[in-house]
């Protein structure tokens, strides 16, 4: 079978059937390319190429210091390649169908400082009711670590303000119970006594926290809202709704808190998505043993 040929023929495929932009198929074409440099160097051939050629494939691209983001992005280009060698009946198998992509760079998450929270929270001007709206949304969203959906989704029975919790549904529609503190218990409460039938103006809703023609917020406005908060504060932190649960569960983890219940209380299916935060509170470990310790 003419490697070249093949190759060609998978270029048109992506160019005519799938009509990708012409610098990804360019790409493509860099990254099979250079297998197919690999497999002829070898004097192995396209159609019998194994998984085994295929991991050494990317272990010869790590030795030559070409990055994760990149060998998985080379290792995409063969899976595709081999899709399509077999649906043209010029290959049996994918030999890179089960190869798993390299692990990319760790991307630590942005936390706030304590401190930063505190001026956050303290930003909005809670004279009108938009303004309490928002105090009560920061409080609410920092004290159970909820995901922006589940801010804006929040129903009034979700919410049980005398025994401090509330009930979320978070992804894949699983349920949790998330407790409260008291500034967000008092602040929320004080937003449906004095702000809510405000937004309302004898409309009905079953959501808890309502923009101003009475409807649920949309979650791009309280993206909008946090950030013109984050100024107001002084925060030169490039700040989203997500910075806060994040912020959430490494504050709960430097205080203490073990990290199967921030598991839970984030609603993380599986622990290693947690575990990411104790990264985090390691780095600010080492930061602090470096800063105090004699010999840091």
């Amino acid at each position: 079978m003419d490697s070249d040929h093949c190759l060609d023929l998978f270029l048109d495929h992506l160019r005519v059937e799938r009509g990708l932009a012409a610098n990804t198929i360019e790409a493509y074409g860099r990254d099979a390319r250079r297998f197919l440099d690999f497999l002829a160097a070898r004097s192995s051939a396209l159609e019998s190429c194994g998984r085994s050629t295929v991991m050494a494939y990317l272990l010869e691209l790590s030795r030559a210091g070409v990055g994760p983001r990149s060998r998985a992005r080379a290792l995409s280009a063969v899976k595709g390649l081999y899709s399509f060698l077999i649906k043209e009946g010029l290959a049996k198998e994918n030999p890179a169908g089960d190869v798993e992509a390299p692990g990319r760079p760790l991307h630590l998450p942005e936390v706030l400082s304590l401190e930063e929270v505190d001026a956050l929270l303290a930003a909005p001007e809670v004279k009108d009711a938009g303004g309490l709206r928002d105090k009560a949304m920061l409080e609410m969203i920092y004290a159970a670590g909820l995901r922006v959906s589940e801010l804006t989704g929040l129903q009034l029975g979700q919410v049980n303000l005398e025994a401090g919790y509330l009930r979320t549904m978070g992804k894949g529609s699983k349920e949790r119970l998330v407790p409260l503190g008291d500034e967000a218990r008092d602040w929320t409460g004080r937003y449906l006594r004095e702000a809510r039938g405000r937004l309302l103006k004898g409309r009905t809703s079953p959501y808890l926290f309502l923009n101003r023609r009475g409807a649920r917020l949309s979650r791009q406005y309280f993206w909008r809202r946090v950030g013109h908060y984050a100024r107001l504060a002084g925060i030169k932190k490039d700040i989203h709704p997500h910075t806060l649960r994040h912020s959430f569960a490494t504050h709960l983890l430097n205080r203490g808190a073990d990290l199967r219940s921030v598991q839970m209380m984030l609603g993380h299916a599986d622990i290693s998505t947690t575990e990411i935060y104790t990264h985090v509170t390691r780095t600010r470990l080492k930061a602090i043993h470096q800063e105090y310790h004699p010999r840091g």
